[in-house]
């Protein structure tokens, strides 16, 4: 199935890109005209075998928000530009990711990279994670579609996140790879689209 799938990531990789050339001109004006900064954002992630890659996103929240605040995006975060807050409402933010695709660092479907703090939290039954190869979405990005809220609702969002989401995202995106097929990755990409666009 690899080979597979990773032919399937070039070609939709490339004919996505090609094919948003002017939501992204569109995106990035957007981005320019809120509040000037830089269009995209690169932050360093874990992807297979261990390996951190730089994963490309339109930038969604003020240039310094590193600086200003933890990993974690919790609810309405301050540091979330106007603009940002509808990219991320409609995953439009995750769309670049579709460079990393096509220069094999991400798939389509696969679980999503971790930074590096949490990933040096990975158990060794956990760390079998890191053998498959990131995507752009996974099955447990769908359980989990309302984290933010969950983290917005926690006293302590980061203990809620090492404790209870990140064991359980990994946990299920080590079985949905165990009897993943290209069918079940098509049925994972209509569902996520779906789950976007319910109406």
């Amino acid at each position: 199935m690899r080979a597979g799938k990773r032919c399937f990531d070039i070609v939709f990789s490339m004919l996505g890109l090609i094919v948003c050339i002017p939501l992204f001109v569109l995106i990035g004006l957007a981005i320019k005209l809120d509040d000037g900064g830089q269009v995209f954002f690169r932050h360093e992630r874990i992807g297979r075998h261990g390996k951190p890659f730089r994963m490309w996103k339109f930038r969604s929240m003020v240039e310094n928000a590193l600086a200003l605040g933890g990993e974690l995006t919790v609810g309405r975060d301050p540091r979330i530009t106007r603009i940002g807050h509808l990219l991320r409402q409609t995953k439009l933010d995750e769309l670049p990711q579709l460079i990393n695709v096509l220069a094999g660092q991400m798939s389509f479907v696969g679980p999503r990279p971790e930074v590096a703090k949490y990933m040096a939290l990975y158990n060794p039954e956990q760390c079998k994670v890191l053998e498959l190869v990131p995507g752009i979405t996974d099955p447990a990005s769908v359980a989990y579609r309302n984290e933010n809220e969950l983290l917005a609702s926690s006293p302590e969002p980061e203990r809620l996140y090492v404790e209870q989401i990140m064991p359980d995202k990994i946990r299920i995106n080590i079985e949905y790879a165990s009897g993943a097929t290209a069918w079940s990755d098509l049925r994972m990409i209509a569902l996520t689209f779906a789950r976007l666009f319910p109406y």
